[in-house]
């Protein structure tokens, strides 16, 4: 079965923009004797590698066919345009989709924004791959909208970007096949949901030397010792409302017999 024991490692797809980085470093503190193996496919493959058992689990753009995978989104991007350094936008902080109604925006085969329709006039022809998108908007082609990481991603110094605050958005999950959860994707699960070694939700690892079993509270108490300075029998504040004066006479009458004790001291004769 993939991604069981018997799998000398764990297959981990992402898509373009996703930085798997911080769940791997993690991975391999906890589970060291698993290698995990990275595959970088498109975003628009990733659903078909998933499906081929090519990859055990994926970070995913959603949407995703929910009668087949299971699905956790964790993130949703800022969308934002491309554009050159000297554009007239970035003289703003944000740009909205009818400030480009007379710039041309280039909507490559690959998009992931998912559009009813994009903003702005539309290119002769629609470029293959988002990089051949920001190839044209150096060459002062048009602007190109995306999520910001894959702005990042192909990011150029001749180039910056502009949130654009009123487009779809695209969101980020970790999906596998459902009829596939195997052990080895619940302890995935579990680091990217943050969730600790010793979590009670997932699979948890016992601590070096002990039975796996919590302890319980002793009974009678619930585990909780009684409050510093505060006896069984002493009641709540509504029972007689002398307990406080109680308290306080006793001490009075305490230290009051101590001081006679003194008092009563014979004296020596001289």
């Amino acid at each position: 079965m993939t991604g069981s024991a018997a799998s000398p490692s764990f297959r981990l797809a992402y898509v373009p923009g996703v930085t798997p980085g911080k769940w791997v470093r993690i991975w391999q503190e906890r589970l060291p004797d698993t290698p995990l193996e990275l595959v970088a496919v498109p975003a628009a493959e990733a659903s078909e590698v998933l499906r081929r058992g090519d990859a055990d689990a994926a970070f995913v753009r959603l949407p995703v066919d929910r009668t087949v995978f299971s699905a956790i989104p964790l993130y949703t991007e800022t969308t934002v345009v491309v554009v050159p350094k000297d554009h007239l936008v970035t003289a703003v902080d944000e740009v909205a989709c009818a400030d480009l109604a007379e710039e041309v925006v280039l909507h490559p085969l690959d998009d992931v924004i998912g559009w009813e329709r994009p903003p702005g006039e539309p290119a002769f022809e629609r470029p293959a791959t988002t990089e051949d998108a920001v190839e044209l908007v150096a060459a002062g082609i048009g602007v190109l909208v995306v999520p910001q990481s894959l702005a990042r991603l192909h990011h150029r110094r001749d180039l910056t970007y502009r949130p654009l605050v009123d487009a779809p958005q695209s969101e980020i999950a970790l999906s596998w096949p459902e009829d596939a959860t195997t052990d080895l994707v619940e302890d995935l699960i579990g680091i990217v949901r943050g969730r600790t070694v010793n979590s009670t939700r997932g699979r948890t690892q016992p601590a070096p030397g002990s039975d796996g079993k919590r302890s319980e509270p002793k009974s009678g108490t619930g585990g909780r010792k009684p409050a510093a300075g505060r006896s069984a029998g002493q009641g709540a504040k509504g029972g007689t409302g002398r307990s406080g004066g109680g308290a306080r006479s006793g001490r009075a009458g305490g230290a009051g017999a101590a001081k006679n004790a003194r008092r009563g001291k014979p004296r020596r004769r001289s």
